[in-house]
């Protein structure tokens, strides 16, 4: 369970984004809309321990990350959370199995990366180099380098947003599939994937935007 109680974030001098309580289910999968710049981004950070609210509790299966230091954030996202990004975040350079055998060296054990590639259809991409996949491809390897510590959440931030329909829309299934039991937290701008969710969160109704000039 994930829950957020009285957390507000600031950026410089001026805006803030206050968040209303807010609770994910264990093992539920939640599709997250909003329009640009509403914190949808800054939600699954604050959740991943990436950046530190201001003030309020966030609270990770039993772990209250807000009152970590940065370096037990950074161990806890490592042991438990699986983070997608829109943009890949790959090496290009290097090959499939070594974008994810990198993550031996924060400890992660990396045997099962196989299998994972094979339920995301892309086992026979192993030896490719990263800069020669599509961008489909690319987003497959994105989640199996989140999946293959068996993370109990799975954060995705607009994993789509660089896909057309069609293929996004098989990342998505192929993404609920592989996160089933897990705590899926899943930003979309395209309305027409949130069928696929256990629920549907449309943040403006949970965040507001102010500016906060810290002089006054």
């Amino acid at each position: 369970m994930i829950t957020l109680d009285g957390v507000s974030v600031r950026f410089g001098a001026y805006t803030q984004i206050d968040y209303k309580q807010l609770l994910f289910e264990s093992g539920q999968s939640v599709a997250i809309l909003g329009g640009s710049g509403c914190g949808k981004s800054t939600l699954l950070n604050l959740i991943s321990g990436i950046i530190s609210p201001l003030c309020g509790d966030i609270t990770v299966d039993g772990t209250v990350i807000s009152s970590l230091s940065q370096a037990q954030k950074d161990a806890f996202r490592i042991r438990n959370i699986g983070f997608i990004f829109q943009d890949f975040k790959l090496l290009e350079k290097m090959s499939v199995e070594d974008n994810l055998n990198v993550l031996s060296l924060e400890g992660v054990n990396v045997k099962d990366s196989g299998q994972i590639l094979a339920k995301l259809g892309i086992a026979h991409k192993l030896k490719a180099r990263a800069s020669t996949l599509s961008g489909g491809e690319k987003q497959r390897v994105a989640i199996a380098r989140a999946l293959v510590k068996h993370p109990s959440i799975v954060l995705a931030d607009e994993p789509t947003g660089n896909l057309n329909y069609a293929i996004g829309e098989q990342v998505i299934i192929q993404l609920l599939d592989a996160c089933k039991g897990k705590t899926l937290l899943c930003v979309t701008h395209d309305e027409r994937l949130c069928p696929m969710f256990d629920r549907v969160l449309r943040l403006e109704e949970y965040a507001s935007i102010k500016e906060a000039n810290i002089h006054a």
